[in-house]
């Protein structure tokens, strides 16, 4: 009968236990920071004021060798270069269409992206969308030899889905073209489109279409970023996570605030599983945002201490 008692008391337990919100987190102080912070903000801050901004590459996915959409931009170049001509007056472009496929990552960062604003200038949003999901739905990361959709980070997943059961607003704010982006982080994250704040292309509209222009209305980078978030969401976010200096202005609006405030940085320490590189990189580079982090307290997430896993379903 005791034993029985025992299991019974057990079974109980077990049942009664909470489920662990973020299984694939260590349990460190990061861990315990970020739930500690969700608790706070759900007893002290209006449901419509629960705001949580998001970087998307290196924050919510892998960002190395070269950000996503410029490597979707350099396949594109490539494929549709007979029908653009005029693109073989740029140096650069022909770099990318002559070129092996990562011949886009000799280029400097401002080529990279003006190739990303020619490939989709000239189209409508669903051309442009079919576009995308049809290069991200074929073609794999080179290393880990994956679609990119399947790179997301398994920890932020959790941290989404935690965000959204305690009544977050959830919004990946990128540097990337807007249009590349909201497919991506539809299919990666379950991010919808319109929670996605991104650099934006001019556009025309014409015979009931909106067709991009090749220039850039707004660059959604350094202090672009809170400029955006104001105009898009009106409000300012309590919890922002990044991973590079771009992402600064972000993390320190947000953290200006009053009430509960999370502002994190990933930090990518962890070239096992992953890639290891901050002040060196030229992608992700993560540098002055290491040091307000320091100065201003912030937690620096470790993917190697902090992250039990990586990517989902891999074991890793």
């Amino acid at each position: 009968m005791k034993t029985l008692a025992v299991l019974a008391a057990l079974l109980l337990t077990s049942c009664t236990s909470p489920k662990d919100p973020l299984p694939s987190w260590n349990n460190t102080p990061t861990k315990q920071g970020i739930l500690a912070f969700v608790k706070n903000a759900v007893a002290q801050v209006p449901q419509a004021d629960r705001i949580a901004v998001f970087d998307n590459d290196g924050t919510l996915w892998v960002e190395q060798p070269l950000y996503t959409q410029l490597l979707f931009a350099a396949s594109e170049m490539k494929t549709r270069a007979s029908q653009h001509p005029e693109w073989r007056a740029n140096p650069n472009f022909v770099i990318i269409i002559d070129g092996p496929p990562d011949a886009i990552l000799s280029l400097a960062p401002a080529d990279q992206f003006a190739a990303g604003f020619a490939v989709h200038a000239g189209r409508t949003v669903e051309e442009y969308s079919t576009a995308a999901s049809r290069w991200l739905a074929t073609n794999q990361h080179p290393r880990f030899h994956k679609p990119y959709t399947q790179l997301a980070y398994q920890p932020m997943l959790e941290l989404i889905a935690h965000l959204r059961e305690n009544g977050f607003q959830v919004y990946s704010v990128t540097g990337a073209e807007i249009g590349f982006v909201r497919v991506a982080n539809e299919q990666a994250f379950g991010i919808p489109r319109h929670h996605v704040i991104a650099t934006l292309l001019k556009s025309k509209f014409e015979a009931a279409r909106l067709q991009a222009l090749p220039d850039v209305l707004l660059i959604d980078d350094g202090d672009g970023k809170p400029i955006s978030i104001q105009n898009v969401i009106g409000r300012r976010p309590i919890l922002a996570i990044g991973n590079s200096d771009g992402d600064l202005p972000m993390l320190q609006y947000a953290a200006n605030g009053p009430g509960p405030r999370y502002t994190a940085l990933v930090h990518h320490d962890d070239a096992e599983r992953e890639f290891a590189y901050d002040r060196a990189s030229p992608v992700g580079h993560l540098d002055k945002a290491l040091d307000a982090a320091t100065d201003s307290g912030w937690p620096v997430l470790s993917m190697k201490n902090d992250w039990r896993q990586i990517f989902p379903k891999t074991g890793k």
